[in-house]
């Protein structure tokens, strides 16, 4: 099998344990290659697997590289967390060979699409072709699409609608735009939903709203969703899983939608959402009565 491996390149446990393991593919005969560069494209890649060997920040990197590849994508956690990198290093010898043979399930995560758009530029919303022709700055998102105020950090003010109805308009921090992948990441420090990965959708969570009645809501993951910025800092920002970036201007407006493509993660086969949750975010745990 062609087996991409994907590593952190800048820790030095990551990239033994990458040696490790196409030392280990080789010997088994399969054609595995390390590829250490971080703003490669892999769109062009041919591989059958691709082993990342990182946190999931270097997972939603390849993610984005892929350019829509539907190459399934298995996750070692040498990070803290590791939502999307659901093996641990010591597991990954128990699972690589079913890996491997295709015995381990791969689900489809649904992506984002941002579009930034100019103040004066005309589309229709309804026409994604449109849309990609006329931006100045467009990216792909597994976790989330977020505005944040930035320098010099005073609030700004948003404008968001969804599928061309009237927008509300509101004062704070900015706005997350989540997946139900990324309903667990920065969408849930901000007091957004956690959303199963099984559901398609997509969450609004504002960061800090200057309001106590503006709540986040998850809608159609066909809804096209729209943010206008009405009054910006300089250095207002648009981060497309924390990664691809673009500062945004006064008038200036993202266009949010579902990517034409998913992408496809290995889960763990012995974890299940629920027991993730309570073990990685010790979620509904019990108050210590005798602490």
């Amino acid at each position: 099998m062609r087996v991409l491996v994907v590593p952190h390149p800048e820790k030095a446990e990551v990239l033994s344990a990458a040696e490790r393991l196409l030392a280990e593919l080789t010997s088994k005969g399969h054609s595995p290659v390390m590829i250490t560069d971080r703003e490669r494209d892999l769109s062009d890649s041919d591989a059958q697997l691709i082993v990342v060997l990182g946190g999931d920040g270097t997972l939603l990197s390849v993610a984005r590289r892929l350019g829509g590849k539907q190459i399934p994508l298995l996750g070692v956690n040498f990070g803290r967390l590791g939502f999307l990198a659901a093996f641990t290093p010591e597991e990954l010898p128990y699972f690589i060979d079913d890996a491997l043979r295709g015995d381990l399930p791969a689900d489809a995560r649904m992506c984002l699409e941002v579009s930034v758009l100019a103040p004066d530029t005309c589309f229709d919303l309804r026409d994604k072709r449109q849309i990609r022709q006329q931006r100045r700055f467009g990216a792909t998102a597994l976790n989330d699409a977020v505005i944040t105020a930035g320098e010099p950090f005073n609030m700004i003010e948003l404008e968001i609608s969804a599928d061309g109805h009237t927008g509300i308009r509101y004062s704070g921090d900015g706005a997350i735009i989540a997946t139900p992948s990324g309903s667990t990441a920065y969408n849930i420090s901000a007091g957004g939903p956690i959303v199963s990965h099984d559901l398609d959708s997509i969450c609004i969570t504002p960061i800090c709203p200057h309001s106590l009645a503006f709540r986040p809501v998850v809608i159609s993951p066909e809804s096209i969703v729209q943010v206008r910025g009405t009054h910006v800092n300089p250095g207002t920002t648009v981060f497309c899983d924390g990664q691809a970036s673009t500062r945004l201007a006064n008038g200036d407006r993202v266009v949010i939608f579902r990517a034409d493509h998913d992408v496809l993660i290995i889960n763990h086969p012995q974890h299940r959402e629920w027991r993730t949750l309570a073990s990685k975010l010790h979620w509904a745990i019990s108050p210590d009565y005798k602490g």
